[in-house]
């Protein structure tokens, strides 16, 4: 089947805050913030946990108002978007506001093994794609029973994926009970490995390094272990013993074969600052994919946040910015898709 592909680019980067928060004043003009909510799902060992946010307190949704179920990406990232490796830019949380501002709930949630989902499996290292998949289908289930529909239909879930996320709901979203749309944010569009090799090579810094770096991703492309003490000490944490059954386990998914199989309306969603993921990725996806929006947002980095300038310091500083909010042109592209899903 051949791809139908719809281009939206934008000339903006932010848009008025009171176009955006219009749903959320009250008669007085005063702006109510989100509800949150603690919500859990039912994970191997221990409970899965993340948080709900709905745009009011008194009562679920309409019934055709979608759930947006934000599925974090690589590493030990959590539910708002932070990760202990030097972001709190906290995308997560700030999406989630600003769809529920729109009146669209969404729930963002900590991976299996990691913070409040700590309890859900002995060792966060072991981990598949399918696994991490297998949550997907217990958020959906939890947040349909969270939020039932009044005329005994079921509750819209579309899954957003971020980065690596953008994978894990790719290769979920066949087994998710009545799908009804996908978003991918910032997804690659080749196999990790490839990505990865890109990523290193991109730095002229790991220039000694690359030559062992390329042959160990080529022996995890080949399902084997690598002898991480053999490597140089700069690529240890990255190819260390525990993670290697992951990333052999990723390296071998291509999302645009995934892709290729969704029977949804896809919304693909890349930043044109974005110094992890390329809009190549994006374009390969939306190549793939039988039915697609392919929305490119310039100056938008990796974490969500509007960056004008070019400058790679000033791009990853607003990764350690929770100040900085949510680019809007992000927001408005989700908010103007999940409107479709609704009609």
């Amino acid at each position: 089947m051949g791809s139908v592909i719809r281009i939206l680019t934008f000339s903006f980067s932010m848009i008025s805050a009171s176009s955006v928060v219009a749903q959320m004043d009250d008669e007085d003009g005063d702006r109510r913030l989100p509800i949150q909510q603690e919500l859990t799902a039912p994970g191997p060992h221990g409970l899965l946990r993340g948080t709900l946010s709905l745009p009011v307190a008194d009562g679920a949704p309409p019934d055709g108002v979608p759930v947006v179920l934000i599925v974090p990406g690589s590493g030990p990232t959590n539910r708002d978007g932070n990760s202990p490796l030097g972001i709190s830019a906290a995308p997560y949380a700030l999406l989630a506001e600003a769809l529920a501002e729109r009146g669209i709930p969404s729930v963002r949630i900590d991976k299996r093994g990691m913070f409040g989902s700590a309890d859900a499996i002995p060792d966060a290292n072991e981990v598949t794609i399918t696994a991490y998949g297998d949550d997907v289908l217990a958020w959906a289930r939890a947040i349909r029973e969270r939020l039932p529909t009044t005329e005994g239909g079921t509750r819209c879930v579309l899954p957003l994926g971020h980065s690596e996320g953008g994978l894990v709901v790719l290769a979920a979203i066949a087994r998710l009970p009545d799908p009804c749309g996908l978003i991918l944010v910032s997804t690659p569009g080749r196999p990790l490995g490839t990505v990865l090799r890109e990523q290193l090579h991109a730095n002229p810094a790991n220039a000694p390094i690359l030559n062992e770096a390329d042959e160990a991703i080529t022996t995890l492309e080949r399902g084997e272990q690598v002898n991480a003490n053999t490597l140089n000490p700069a690529l240890q944490p990255l190819f260390a013993p525990e993670v290697q059954g992951y990333l052999i386990d990723a390296f071998a998914y291509d999302p645009a074969a995934l892709i290729a199989e969704t029977r949804v309306p896809v919304l693909i969603v890349q930043g044109m600052s974005d110094l992890q993921v390329g809009e190549a990725d994006a374009r390969r996806l939306a190549d793939s994919a039988p039915e697609v929006i392919l929305s490119l947002v310039p100056d938008v980095n990796h974490v969500l946040k509007s960056v004008s300038s070019h400058d790679t310091a000033a791009n990853l500083a607003a990764y350690a910015d929770p100040d900085l909010p949510i680019a809007q042109n992000v927001v408005v592209t989700v908010t103007q898709f999940l409107e479709q899903i609704d009609e």
